[in-house]
């Protein structure tokens, strides 16, 4: 079944992400919210007549044309640009975005749709990578970027580095301060909001980091980009509580196929050790795809909700016969809880924020550790195009009862700020240590210091996933 996308012009459900027997969250950064990950996607790339034919530049722009009239979510309220609006695919499709504005049917005066800050592409060769073998490449390691842009003169931390990625292997770990990179100072990289040197494009590319380290030894490394293995499950625990309750804490990356056998056997030992309250850590799942997901949240739900819609995907008039419906499965290993506490913030998008907004449909009680998530309640169908897959936002996702359109995100119950150079889940993580005092007390921590500020409008647009043409550890 082809991704599709987000565009209901009549008062229908909200669909996240299109349904079928593989979905797939929009990809991140490539569709995220400025993470490191996929978006929502259904499905692999279609190839269908429209997509087939040539490739010269008019004939390419008379395909996303074409695709833009019949499938794209907002299709009725788009511009239709002539074909020489722009020179180059790329600016044509960038003229055929929609622009946002227009009142949304049912939803009472002075509610509009936002723009389209999703529709993208990347190579076809960097989306098989991800979504056919698990893989990615690059350097491996991520920086807490958005959080300091526009403020130079604070400390630029790596937040997050892939394992088996060269940062990994190299010994570069959450924490360490960037000084410098390819002898760039990072207050110029922070004002000139230039991550680029983290973002490689082919196998062998250098990167050099000067880094301080927790212990305060400074350090220049260099890194050499490959393709390596992607770690979607990284990192469980059971936690015993002084009040006899034991935690569970899962860290769930990214929402591919390669992650689902680590989570049933992460949900298998959280059972034998008769857990009481689980912390799901999705702060940087920038999403992925829409069945992984929803196994996710089988395994939380349970029986309970076992059959029970968890997300419907709503097309846009013309592809209303597209409309799809994915239900929480059964599992062996499902805990059937009535409560969940998700650690997320402003790079938990897509299919991350599909299982947040799956599992409220069925009456679990999801308490929110962190800060607003990205807002993004809507998805694709890929596509491929003469060597790119485009990403043309089909369809919007609601859950069992019919709620969607989170484009603000979805607010915390505990606003916490993150405290980068803490390992993620420790008892010493800020965003850890309140789940566990909620999960106690039923309060949140005393944090008015390390309280989350709420994004502006401005930087909603940049973290809620510009489209960019590859994917990439982004900051």
């Amino acid at each position: 079944m082809p991704l599709t996308e987000i565009c209901t012009p009549t008062r229908r459900p909200t669909a996240l992400w299109a349904a079928a027997a593989m979905a797939v969250l929009a990809l991140v950064s490539a569709c995220g919210g400025g993470g490191e990950g996929p978006g929502a996607i259904v499905g692999p790339p279609s190839t269908d007549p429209v997509a087939a034919p040539g490739c010269a530049v008019e004939e390419q722009k008379q395909q996303l044309r074409d695709a833009f009239a019949e499938r794209y979510l907002w299709s009725e309220w788009s511009p239709r640009p002539a074909l020489s609006a722009a020179a180059t695919v790329e600016g044509y499709l960038e003229a055929l975005r929609y622009a946002g504005g227009d009142p949304v049917p049912g939803e009472g005066v002075g509610v509009v749709w936002p723009r389209d800050r999703w529709t993208g592409y990347q190579p076809t060769e960097s989306f098989n990578r991800l979504y056919g073998d698990g893989e990615s490449l690059g350097y491996g390691v991520a920086v807490a970027g958005q959080e300091v842009l526009g403020q130079p003169e604070r400390p630029l931390y790596v937040r997050y580095v892939e394992p088996a990625s060269p940062a990994g292997l190299a010994g570069v770990r959450r924490g360490d301060r960037v000084l410098a990179l390819n002898g760039r100072s990072t207050q110029d990289v922070i004002a000139a909001d230039d991550f680029s040197a983290l973002t490689a494009k082919t196998v062998g590319e250098a990167l050099e980091m000067r880094l301080r380290r927790a212990s305060g030894l400074e350090e220049t490394i260099t890194l050499k980009s490959a393709v390596y293995t992607l770690r979607p499950v990284d990192g469980q625990a059971v936690i015993p509580r002084p009040s006899g309750r034991n935690v569970g804490y899962l860290y769930v990356h990214q929402m591919i196929d390669q992650g689902v056998a680590p989570m049933i056997d992460a949900f298998s030992a959280f059972r034998s050790a008769g857990i009481t309250d689980l912390v799901l850590d999705l702060r940087y799942n920038g999403g992925g795809l829409v069945s992984v997901g929803r196994d996710l949240a089988s395994l939380i739900a349970g029986a309970p909700a076992q059959g029970k819609p968890y997300a419907q995907l709503v097309y846009n008039r013309q592809q209303a016969g597209s409309d799809t419906t994915y239900a929480f499965g059964p599992s062996g290993a499902a805990l059937a809880l009535k409560r969940v506490y998700v650690l997320a913030g402003r790079r938990t998008c897509s299919a991350s924020e599909q299982v947040v907004n799956g599992l409220r449909g069925v009456g679990v009680d999801v308490t929110l550790i962190g800060e607003a998530t990205c807002g993004k309640p809507v998805g694709w169908n890929p596509r491929n195009q003469c060597g790119n897959t485009y990403s043309i936002v089909n369809f919007e996702s609601v859950n069992a009862l019919g709620r969607g359109r989170y484009f603000d995100g979805f607010a915390p119950s505990c606003a916490v700020a993150e405290n980068w150079q803490q390992p993620t889940g420790s008892a010493s993580d800020a965003l850890m240590a309140a789940a566990l005092t909620h999960i106690e007390t039923g309060r949140c921590p005393a944090v008015a210091e390390q309280r989350a500020k709420p994004l502006s409008a401005a930087e909603r647009g940049r973290y809620r996933g510009e489209p960019v043409t590859a994917p990439a550890m982004l900051p």
